[in-house]
């Protein structure tokens, strides 16, 4: 007895660290950050850590390869106390002067990943980039992915690629800039259902975000194939080659609240028309919001129930429920003025794009057969943050490799783009140990009335939005909207008023709007509730845990 009890105790010792040991704090300066995290297993080879916490501020991170991601992982910057600034990841170049194209693979089914607070640079060390990096990845299935509050920095094919099927996206108050390749219009997107894109999408949810010069897609889900849900909200655009979205046959979602400036200036040549702007349907205009009627594939994954109704394309049509509200979207006269100028004098015309393209108001406007499809208080108007930016953005600069819109545009029209980049402030990559990017972002400055994405009227109310997937097992997402700074608490209780779960410990927050993901595999199947407290404001919701 003595001898098993000896022998339990031993395993206690050797076991607690380990159980204990949820969080490492790593330094830029212990070595690359993919070789370090992927070092730091257990015994089975399973992560030693459940998060990776970046504390390193005077100094870049380096990956020399991709980190991958198997189990559920959380990796997190500790923000600059005076200036917010997050820690800084970038590219190592390689011993033959290439440099890696991917930072974050995530490749196992059913994972819940969490990226926060981090500034993920595409430049080298040396200033060079990759003209296929992603920044993060997702070839497996059924993953969760959470991204809040991140910069993603110059990369030119994709911010986040993913091949998974039934994947779902978290992706809020983060910071997208210079998403352009040096020769294909139709690469530099902030997320895309990857190439040839005929994985199925369960949730793309964007909110509280910024997007600052892209040459393509702002969400691109590909809804040739089927995705369960869109979300796109308090979002700000500004400033894309080609079209923003690539969610033509989206069932159900909201696209409310957003500012869309200067999207689609690079209109639609004679080679481009009809096609896969408009999946091959043929249309006289393009619009930034573009949807189309489903096919019948995809309306049968949406009405498993009515899928041998012959009339199963009717009634999934009447089903879809789609918002189109609050919207401002604006051309200034400088792109307009060179549209007409160019049309008046080149062969390759353009078509010039629209806000909502005229299949899509046919849509709208047809109670009968879309009952559910809403579009309202989209306005065309300028929403004043931008005169500042659109020197640079149009005309590039004398002192670096930005040729400016403009001249983009013409190479690309006429065959001739190789090598050159348009954009705003594109990040120079100092030679010192310790250089760091540029903090605050070159372009706070002028979009001082926008806090992390959000338009400058900000949230109008505080409110606790319902858990998404509800019912859920064993993850859920819960979204909160607060319209005052202040610190904010969000718990978890169980049918008998017990604590079971912090998820955020009274917290400073500006007002925006949040989203936090929320693992619930310990625990039991039942009703719990999330309950948000923010002063003396206090809000709650239902979920529903099955297993």
């Amino acid at each position: 007895m003595k001898q098993i009890l000896l022998t339990v105790v031993m395993l206690m010792i050797c076991i607690a660290p380990f159980a204990q040991a949820q969080v490492l704090d790593v330094y830029a300066t212990q070595g690359n950050l993919n070789e370090i995290i992927e070092a730091d297993t257990l015994l089975d080879g399973s992560q030693a850590h459940k998060t990776y916490q970046l504390v390193s501020l005077d100094t870049t991170y380096r990956f020399t390869g991709a980190l991958s991601i198997q189990e559920d992982l959380t990796i997190t910057g500790v923000l600059g106390s005076g200036d917010q600034r997050p820690p800084c990841i970038q590219p190592a170049v390689l011993p033959d002067e290439s440099i890696p194209d991917i930072l974050f693979l995530v490749n196992q089914p059913g994972v819940n990943v969490n990226i926060n607070n981090l500034y993920l640079l595409a430049s080298a060390t040396n200033n060079s980039f990759n003209v296929s990096g992603i920044a993060i990845n997702v070839t497996s299935d059924d993953v969760r992915l959470s991204v809040d509050n991140c910069v993603f920095d110059g990369w030119h094919a994709f911010g986040i690629g993913y091949s998974g099927q039934w994947d779902s996206f978290f992706i809020t108050n983060s910071h997208f800039r210079n998403f352009v390749h040096p020769n294909q219009w139709y690469v530099g997107e902030v997320i895309r259902n990857a190439w040839p894109g005929e994985a199925y999408t369960d949730t793309l949810s964007m909110v509280g975000n910024t997007m600052l010069c892209l040459n393509g897609y702002a969400a691109a889900p590909v809804t040739k194939f089927y995705q369960k849900y869109f979300e796109f909200v308090d979002n700000n655009v500004l400033y894309t080659f080609k079209n923003p979205f690539f969610i033509f046959n989206t069932t159900e979602g909201k696209i409310n609240n957003n500012i869309f400036y200067a999207n689609y200036s690079g209109g639609v040549d004679t080679t481009e028309h009809p096609w896969w702007d408009n999946l091959w349907v043929p249309d006289s205009s393009y619009g930034v919001i573009a949807l189309q009627p489903l096919n019948e594939h995809n309306a049968k994954m949406f009405v498993p129930s009515d899928s041998a109704n012959p009339n199963i394309l009717a009634i999934a049509e009447t089903l879809r429920t789609v918002e189109v509200m609050d919207n401002k979207y604006f051309w200034p006269s400088a792109v307009t003025d060179f549209w007409d100028d160019w049309n008046n004098t080149e062969a390759n015309k353009i078509r010039t794009p629209v806000f909502m393209n005229d299949p899509t108001v046919v849509m709208f406007a047809d109670d009968a057969a879309y009952p559910n499809l809403v579009a309202s208080n989209n306005v065309e108007t300028d929403p004043g943050f931008m005169t500042n930016l659109d020197e640079e953005i149009l005309n590039g600069t004398v002192d670096d490799y930005n040729i400016g819109f403009f001249d983009y545009f013409e190479q690309i029209r006429t065959n001739t783009a190789l090598s050159d980049y348009w954009g705003y402030q594109l990040i120079d990559v100092g030679s010192a140990a310790d250089w760091t990017p540029p903090w605050p972002l070159p372009e706070s400055a002028y979009i001082t009335s926008i806090e992390k994405g959000m338009t400058k009227y900000g949230p109008s109310r505080f409110e606790l939005h319902d858990a998404y997937p509800n019912p859920f097992n064993p993850g859920t997402n819960i979204r909160f909207t607060l319209n005052e700074s202040g610190k904010i608490s969000l718990v978890v209780y169980n049918v008998l008023g017990q604590l079971v779960k912090t998820l955020v410990n009274n917290e400073f927050r500006t007002a925006n709007t949040y989203n936090v993901s929320v693992d619930m595999s310990e625990f039991s199947s039942g009703l719990y509730f999330a309950v948000l407290k923010h002063g003396t404001k206090t809000a709650s919701k239902k979920m529903i845990l099955l297993k």
